[in-house]
C-alpha cells in the first residue's frame, strides 16, 4: 500500500508532518500565543464555555470562542502542553489543504490540484499558522469552506455543498465574527457582477433554511455572552469591526494596542505571507509580460468564470483591507488557499522541462519548512533568548518552598509568565512590594525585573538580594525577609 502512495503526496505529508516538530518543541512566545493559550487554559480549568476570560474576572470580548473551545478540549484530552494547544490549528490547516486540493481538482484536474496543495502548505504564513495558538486558521477554514462550496455549486455540484456553504459561515462567525460575511461576500459579489447571468446561480442555495440554520447555530452564543457580560456586543461589533479599521489611532482596544500601518500595507503582507511562492509568481508574471506569447498565457488566469472566481477569492482580503491602517500580516491568510491555486496554474503554464520545473518547485517547497524547523532547533539551545518567560517560571517552580512569595513581575506581567505559571504569577509595583515587606508577608521573595534595571533595583532591596536567573527581558531576583527568617 505504501508503495502506491505517489511522490507528491509524500512531499505534502512531509511538509505537514515537519510542522509538528515546532509545535512540540518551541515555547509559547509573547504576545499572541501565550495570551490565547491562557484564555483556553482558563476555559478548561473553570469549565466556563460561554465567556472566554482574559484573566480571572476580566472577560475577553475580542474574539468569539470557537478556537478557545477547541484548544480547551485539546487540553482536557491530551493535557496542558504547547502541542495540545497548537493541535487544533494544525487540524484546521489539514482541512484547508484538503478543501483547496479538492476544489482545484474539480476545476482544473489532478496536476493543478497537487501543486496547489503543495504550494499552499509550504507558504510562510500557512506553515507558521498551522502550528500556532491563533484564531485566524479557523476563520480561514470557515471562509474557504464557504467559497469552495459556492464554487462547487457554480460547477454543478449542488448536493451537500450548498449546505456546507452555510456551515462555513457558522465556523467563521464563531471563530472571528461578522468579518466572515465580508471576506466571503466580497469575492462572491465581485464575481457575480462580472456577468449578469451569474445571478441565476443564487437560486441553487436554500437561503431561507440555510440562514435560519446559521442563526440557530450562532446566535445562542452571542446572546448568552451578552447576557453574562453586558457590553460584549457593543465592544465586539462596533469596536472590533468598525473603529479598529476606520480609526487609525483607535484607543479602545482593551487587550492590546492598535497596529498602525500605512494604507495598502496589506499587499506587502501578502508577499511576506506567501513567501517564497508569491515572489516566484510575481517574477514569472513579469517575465511573461515581456515574451511574445506571455500576455496570452497570463490572460488564461483571468479568462472564464472559474478563473475569475478563484482570482476574486484570492484578492478579496487584500481589496477589503487596502484602506485599513490597523492591519496584521495574518489578515492575509484567507487569501492564501486561492492564491496557491492561481500560482499553481501560472507556474504550470510555463511549459518548462519537467526536470527544471521540479528543481525550482522542490527548492521553493522546502524553503519555509527547512528554515522554520532549523530555527526551532537553533532556538532550543537557549530558549532564554526568546521572548518567553518559560525559563524564569520553571526556575521559580523548581526553587520555591513553603512560605515563599508568588512569582512577582515588576510593573508588567507578560502573557507567557501568566500562562506558564498557570495564573500564579502576579504583577506588582515597588510600592506594593514595600507594603508586603513591611507586613512580613513572605519568608522569601521572587521578583522578576526588567533586565536593564537589575543593578539599580538591587540597590533598593535587602543585602540578601541576588540574581537568581535571567532571560532576554527579565532578571529573576530572590531575597529573604530577615525578620521572618529570624522568627523562624
Amino acid at each position: 500500500m505504501l508503495k502506491r502512495v505517489e511522490p507528491w503526496l509524500w512531499a505534502l505529508l512531509a511538509i505537514l508532518a515537519t510542522r509538528l516538530i515546532g509545535m512540540a518543541l518551541f515555547p509559547l512566545v509573547d504576545t499572541t500565543e501565550p495570551r490565547y493559550a491562557e484564555i483556553a487554559r482558563l476555559m478548561a480549568e473553570t469549565g466556563d464555555w460561554i465567556t472566554p476570560w482574559f484573566s480571572p474576572g476580566v472577560p475577553f470580548w475580542g474574539k468569539p470562542p470557537l478556537s478557545f473551545w477547541l484548544q480547551a478540549l485539546s487540553i482536557l484530552t491530551f493535557g496542558l502542553s504547547e502541542f495540545a494547544l497548537r493541535l487544533p490549528a494544525w487540524l484546521a490547516n489539514l482541512g484547508l489543504v484538503y478543501l483547496i486540493w479538492r476544489f482545484a481538482r474539480e476545476l482544473y484536474g489532478e496536476q493543478v490540484a497537487r501543486w496547489t496543495a503543495i504550494i499552499f502548505a509550504s507558504m510562510s504564513l500557512t506553515f507558521i499558522s498551522a502550528g500556532t495558538v491563533m484564531t485566524d486558521p479557523f476563520l480561514t477554514l470557515g471562509t474557504t469552506l464557504s467559497l469552495v462550496s459556492f464554487g462547487m455549486v457554480a460547477n454543478g455540484r449542488e448536493r451537500g455543498w450548498r449546505w456546507l456553504f452555510f456551515l462555513g459561515l457558522v465556523i467563521g462567525l464563531l471563530a472571528k465574527g461578522p468579518l466572515t460575511l465580508v471576506l466571503t461576500g466580497l469575492p462572491i459579489g465581485l464575481w457575480l457582477i462580472m456577468a449578469r447571468d451569474r445571478f441565476r446561480l443564487l437560486g441553487a442555495f436554500p437561503w431561507v433554511r440555510g440562514t435560519l440554520l446559521t442563526l440557530a447555530l450562532v446566535l445562542p452564543w452571542y446572546i448568552a455572552a451578552e447576557l453574562k457580560t453586558p457590553g460584549f456586543i457593543d465592544y465586539f461589533i462596533i469596536g472590533e469591526h468598525f473603529k479598529r479599521f476606520l480609526d487609525p489611532g483607535w484607543a479602545g482596544d482593551l487587550y492590546g494596542t492598535a497596529h498602525l500601518q500605512p494604507k495598502g500595507m496589506i499587499w506587502m503582507f501578502w508577499i511576506w505571507a506567501s513567501f517564497p511562492w508569491g515572489i516566484v509568481g510575481l517574477m514569472v508574471a513579469a517575465w511573461l509580460l515581456f515574451r511574445r506569447d506571455g500576455r496570452a498565457r497570463l490572460a488564461i488566469g483571468v479568462t472564464g468564470a472559474n478563473a475569475q472566481f478563484v482570482l476574486m477569492a484570492a484578492l478579496g482580503p487584500m481589496l477589503f483591507f487596502t484602506m485599513a491602517s490597523n492591519t496584521l500580516w495574518t489578515y492575509v491568510l484567507p487569501a492564501l488557499p486561492f492564491s496557491a491555486l492561481v500560482l499553481a496554474r501560472l507556474l504550470l503554464s510555463l511549459n518548462l522541462s519537467w526536470r527544471g520545473f521540479r528543481r525550482m518547485a522542490v527548492s521553493a517547497a522546502v524553503c519555509v519548512p527547512v528554515l522554520t524547523t532549523g530555527f526551532v532547533f537553533y532556538a532550543m539551545h537557549d530558549t532564554r533568548q526568546l521572548k518567553t518567560e518559560q525559563s524564569i517560571v520553571d526556575d521559580y517552580v523548581d526553587n520555591r518552598q513553603p512560605g515563599d512569595s508568588h512569582l512577582l513581575y515588576l510593573d508588567d506581567l507578560p502573557f507567557s509568565a501568566q500562562y506558564y505559571s498557570q495564573g500564579q504569577a502576579r504583577q506588582i509595583t515597588m510600592e506594593q512590594l514595600g507594603v508586603m515587606r513591611q507586613n512580613h508577608r513572605y519568608q522569601r521573595y521572587f521578583l522578576a525585573v526588567p533586565k536593564k534595571e537589575t543593578d539599580r533595583l538591587l540597590s533598593r532591596l535587602p543585602p540578601t538580594a541576588q540574581v537568581h536567573d535571567s532571560n532576554r527581558r527579565y532578571s529573576l531576583l530572590s531575597f529573604s525577609d530577615p525578620a521572618t527568617t529570624n522568627k523562624g
